[in-house]
């Protein structure tokens, strides 16, 4: 069946979640769900134009001032907006500060007159980020009033069961696997009215827990590895994404999916 093609061109910001760690490709770079998004758009429209500003570590005030305004003057038919989850997520945090550059951002980016698409972000179970849910449900309860104001569609990834399952997410607990992004892609381009090829939200099927010897070997590496690094950023101000830079920092042709 063929479909008029919606969007012409798409341009992405944000943080690490939308770079698209850890979406990982043979080569080591990374894919992630605003990829897949644009790789499956691309393949309604000829010519489309795709670009990818998100950087890892960024704070959502580094994402309106750096990310924003080069966004909105592309003038692209579609522009995502995720962000703040690095700002609450440090020892001390003003989210009412972080909603209110939320808010900011997100109306510089309409200003540039395409289709505004805002997101609650996923959330893994476990103990590790427990701590810090009350201040991302403040954030995500500040989505709707900008969304409504600018005629954004809301992505709802916060209240999904599905991807709460840690079969979806990398060894390091904070970002999602490649399965995990493909479920993204799919939740973003349904909200955008368009045909379903599955059930993003579906459970995966039930398997046998890990024994006691295997879940401690898993908690040991996992804070070695990931844990510990990342506490020793938080307390010093570090960023993973000081010196990070935009994998399509200008508007190029995406890749066809399928």
């Amino acid at each position: 069946m063929e479909m008029n093609a919606p969007y012409t061109s798409f341009v992405a910001v944000g943080d690490s979640f939308t770079e698209g760690m850890s979406d990982g490709l043979p080569d080591g770079s990374y894919r992630g769900w605003a990829d897949l998004l644009a790789a499956r758009l691309a393949a309604l429209s000829p010519g489309f134009r795709y670009a990818n500003l998100a950087v890892r570590g960024k704070l959502i005030r580094q994402i309106a001032d750096e990310q924003c305004g080069p966004a909105a003057s592309m003038g692209a038919d579609l522009v995502t907006l995720v962000g703040g989850l690095n700002d609450v997520l440090r020892p001390k945090c003003d989210v009412e500060q972080v909603c209110a550059t939320l808010e900011d951002a997100a109306g510089l980016l309409a200003r540039g007159g395409g289709q505004l698409v805002l997101m609650r972000s996923p959330a893994r179970q476990g103990p590790v980020l427990e701590r810090f849910r009350p201040r991302m449900e403040r954030l995500f309860a500040r989505i709707d009033e900008p969304a409504v104001r600018h005629g954004a569609v809301v992505v709802d990834l916060y209240g999904s069961r599905a991807l709460a399952d840690a079969r979806l997410w990398a060894d390091d607990r904070l970002h999602l696997n490649a399965e995990g992004h493909r479920r993204v892609a799919e939740a973003v381009w349904q909200a955008l009215g368009l045909p379903a090829a599955s059930d993003w939200d579906a459970p995966l099927p039930a398997a046998v827990a890990p024994g006691w010897g295997a879940r401690r070997a898993a908690d040991l590496r996992f804070a070695r590895e990931h844990l510990v690094p990342w506490i020793g950023r938080r307390l010093t101000g570090r960023s993973s994404g000081t010196a990070g830079r935009a994998r399509t920092p200008a508007p190029s042709r995406a890749e066809r999916s399928g």
